[in-house]
C-alpha cells in the first residue's frame, strides 16, 4: 500500500513542482532574512569583505549621536571606502542571486506549473519532453545573471560614496534619477512586450516554438522566458537601493508588485499607476533639495 501511495503521488507531476517551487522560496526568504537580521547587528564589516556592506566601512561610534539621513550621509567625511576584492563580489553576487530567485520564483510559478501539466500529459501520449526542472532552471539562470550585473551597479555605487552601510541611496539626486527612471520605465514599449510575454504563458510558448523535448532546448526556453521577465522588471529592482538593499519590508513589497502586475486582471494598469507614484517620488525627492 505504502509503494502504490508513492507512486500515486509521483505522478502528480504538478503536486511535485510546487512544493519544490515553495520550498525553494521558502530557503530563499530564510536566506534574506538572516542576512537582514545580521546587518541589523552590525554596520561594521570587515576588511576582507561582505555582502552585506561590500567594500564600505565606517566608524559608527556609539551610535547615539549619528545622523542617518541621506543628506547627511552623503556629506560624511569618514566613510573608508576599501578596494572591493574577488571575494567581497562573490559574496554580493550570492546575496543578490539569492534575493532575486526569492522575489521572482513565485511570479515564475504558473509558467513553471503550466509546462509541468502538459509535460506530465506528454508523457501519457508517450511523447516526452524535458522534465520541468530544465525549463525552471534556465528561468532562474536569467535572474542570476542579473545578479551579476546588479552586484557590479552596487560596488560602482559604493565606489562612488552613493551608498550607506545599509546599502541605500546616500543621495537625494540619486533617489530621485532612480526613481524618475523607473517610473517612466513603466509607460514605456519595451515594458508592455515584456510584460505581455509574462501574463500569457501558454502564447508564449506557441510563440516561441512550443515545448521543447531535448534538456537543452528547455533549458533555453526557460532562459528566453526569463530575459523576458528581467526585461518587464530590472527597473522595479533597482528600487532596492532606494529602500535599502536589505530591507526586508521593501523587498517583499517589489515582489508583491512584481507578482501582482503580472497575475491580477489588469496589471498592466496597475504597473502604470505604480509607475506614477514613483515618479511622484521621485519629484518630490528634487523638491526636498531646493
Amino acid at each position: 500500500m505504502a509503494d502504490t501511495a508513492l507512486e500515486t503521488f509521483l505522478r502528480r507531476d504538478r503536486v511535485i513542482v510546487a512544493i519544490s517551487l515553495l520550498a525553494l522560496t521558502g530557503i530563499t526568504w530564510l536566506y534574506i532574512l538572516w542576512l537582514a537580521a545580521s546587518m541589523g547587528a552590525t554596520a561594521i564589516m570587515p576588511a576582507s569583505g561582505d555582502a552585506l556592506s561590500g567594500g564600505i566601512a565606517m566608524d559608527m561610534g556609539t551610535g547615539s549621536d549619528m545622523d542617518m539621513s541621506p543628506g547627511a550621509m552623503a556629506s560624511m567625511t569618514d566613510v573608508a571606502v576599501r578596494p572591493w576584492s574577488a571575494a567581497t563580489f562573490a559574496y554580493a553576487f550570492v546575496m543578490w542571486a539569492v534575493m532575486m530567485i526569492g522575489m521572482m520564483t513565485p511570479s515564475a510559478t504558473p509558467m513553471i506549473l503550466l509546462y509541468a501539466r502538459v509535460g506530465r500529459q506528454a508523457a501519457l501520449d508517450d511523447k516526452p519532453f524535458a522534465a520541468t526542472g530544465f525549463f525552471a532552471g534556465g528561468y532562474l539562470s536569467a535572474w542570476v545573471l542579473f545578479a551579476a550585473l546588479a552586484t557590479s551597479g552596487q560596488w560602482l555605487l559604493e565606489e562612488a560614496l552613493l551608498l550607506t552601510p545599509m546599502l541605500a541611496s546616500a543621495s537625494r539626486i540619486l533617489s530621485a534619477v532612480i526613481l524618475i527612471s523607473v517610473g517612466l520605465y513603466q509607460w514605456t514599449p519595451l515594458k508592455d512586450a515584456c510584460l505581455r510575454q509574462c501574463q500569457a504563458p501558454f502564447l508564449f510558448i506557441q510563440n516561441h516554438g512550443g515545448f521543447r523535448r531535448d534538456a537543452g532546448g528547455a533549458c533555453r526556453l526557460g532562459l528566453l522566458h526569463g530575459f523576458y521577465c528581467v526585461g518587464c522588471c530590472w527597473a522595479l529592482m533597482a528600487l532596492l537601493f532606494i529602500g535599502g538593499v536589505m530591507n526586508v519590508l521593501w523587498i517583499a513589497l517589489i515582489a508583491i508588485l512584481v507578482l501582482a502586475e503580472k497575475v491580477v486582471p489588469g496589471g498592466r494598469m496597475l504597473s502604470r499607476i505604480a509607475g506614477t507614484l514613483i515618479v511622484m517620488a521621485g519629484l518630490w525627492q528634487l523638491a526636498a533639495m531646493t
